[in-house]
C-alpha cells in the first residue's frame, strides 16, 4: 500500500544496497557526481540540509499524513524547507557527503517507519 501515492525511483542506478529494517534503513543507488535526485512522490519539503551523522547533505520530503521520503548523500540541494515539490521534479544533485561512494540513500517512511521502496516503486525497466 502506497498510501495512494504514486512513486517513482529517485535517480537512475544501480541498486547496490539493500532495505534490511535495521541497520539498513533504505537502498543505495550507485551513479555519477551532480547526476539528478527526483521527488519520488509530490510533497512538501520538510527538511534541507545536515544534521544527521552517516546522511551528509539529506532532504526529507512529507507526502501526506503517513509517508514520508528521505534523499542522503547529495553533492547539491536544490530545494528548501517548506518548498512544495511535484513527483519527478529535480530536488537535488547525487554526491558523496558521509558516504564512501557517490550514491542516493533514499528511504520511504510510513508513520515514521522505515519500509522497503522497492515494494513501493515500480518495476525497474530492464
Amino acid at each position: 500500500d502506497g498510501g495512494g501515492l504514486s512513486w517513482i525511483w529517485p535517480a537512475a542506478g544501480k541498486v547496490v544496497g539493500n532495505f534490511n529494517g535495521s541497520t539498513t534503513k533504505g537502498i543505495a543507488i550507485a551513479g555519477k557526481l551532480g547526476q539528478p535526485v527526483l521527488a519520488s512522490a509530490a510533497g512538501k519539503v520538510i527538511h534541507s540540509g545536515t544534521g544527521i551523522r552517516g546522511l551528509g547533505k539529506f532532504i526529507v520530503i512529507k507526502h501526506n499524513d503517513a509517508y514520508l521520503s528521505v534523499y542522503a548523500h547529495n553533492d547539491q540541494l536544490l530545494v528548501k524547507e517548506g518548498d512544495s515539490v511535484t513527483r519527478g521534479q529535480k530536488i537535488a544533485e547525487m554526491g558523496h557527503t558521509d558516504a564512501d561512494q557517490v550514491k542516493l540513500h533514499f528511504e520511504i517512511r510510513r508513520f515514521g517507519k522505515p519500509v522497503d521502496p522497492v515494494r513501493l516503486l515500480p518495476d525497474r525497466p530492464a
